[in-house]
């Protein structure tokens, strides 16, 4: 069901396994999709700006999807729970990727994230088990609690300059993660940022680092 007027995707009941959405489309709501089980890829059109809250919560199998240049928000938990999901195009016009945006996509392997992306949300890429490497850009200022919580297949990871804090957890249970470069831009280590990164053999901190947090 969408709205003409409003030109929003409210919600879809189909039980098809691929599905276009209809051009001049410029938001996908708030759950828009949560719990379509059945829907293996979707076509997004260069008019949607905003993918909401939970939109496609638990599409368990869903395997890729590319997201176009007109979208500037990944709200919180779009893709929570998408466990097939392998691979996603995160465009260069998007600024902020929402808390628990990619929790649980246990099948992505990688990501890219765009030089215009400023916030990691806190656990957007929590129990991410299958993710090997990530590359965050030097437009990041804040990596949020949790956010690569339990991501066990993380070898290794490159902070950028940009960064000023890593929140509470953020790498915690990361058991593959070896070695870690913590850059001169970083005054904040949050509580158990690395606990439990049991592979981890060597961490560089800055003179900048003001504060390190209990069980860091």
């Amino acid at each position: 069901l969408y709205d003409k007027k409003e030109k929003m995707l409210h919600t879809c009941f189909s039980k098809k396994t691929n599905i276009v959405i209809p051009n001049g489309i410029l938001k996908i709501n708030n759950g828009a999709f949560a719990g379509c089980f059945s829907l293996t890829s979707i076509t997004i059109p260069n008019s949607v700006t905003t993918i909401g809250d939970e939109a496609f919560y638990n599409c368990t199998s869903l395997i890729s999807i590319t997201i176009p240049n007109s979208v500037t928000t990944i709200r919180d938990g779009a893709f929570y729970g998408c466990k097939s999901l392998r691979s996603i195009t995160i465009p260069d016009s998007v600024t902020t990727i929402g808390k628990e945006a990619f929790y649980d996509c246990d099948a992505l392997t990688s990501i890219t994230i765009p030089n215009s992306v400023t916030t990691i949300g806190d656990s957007a890429f929590s129990s991410c088990r299958s993710l090997t490497s990530i590359t965050i850009p030097n437009s990041v200022t804040t990596i949020g609690e949790y956010a690569f919580y339990y991501c066990k297949s993380l070898t290794s990871i490159t902070i950028p300059n940009s960064v000023a804090t890593i929140g509470s957890k953020a790498f915690s249970y990361c058991n593959s993660l070896r070695s870690i470069t913590i850059p001169n831009s970083v005054t904040t280590i949050g509580d158990s940022a690395f606990s439990c990164c049991n592979s981890l053999t060597s961490i560089t901190i800055p003179n900048s680092v003001t504060t390190i947090g209990k069980s860091a």
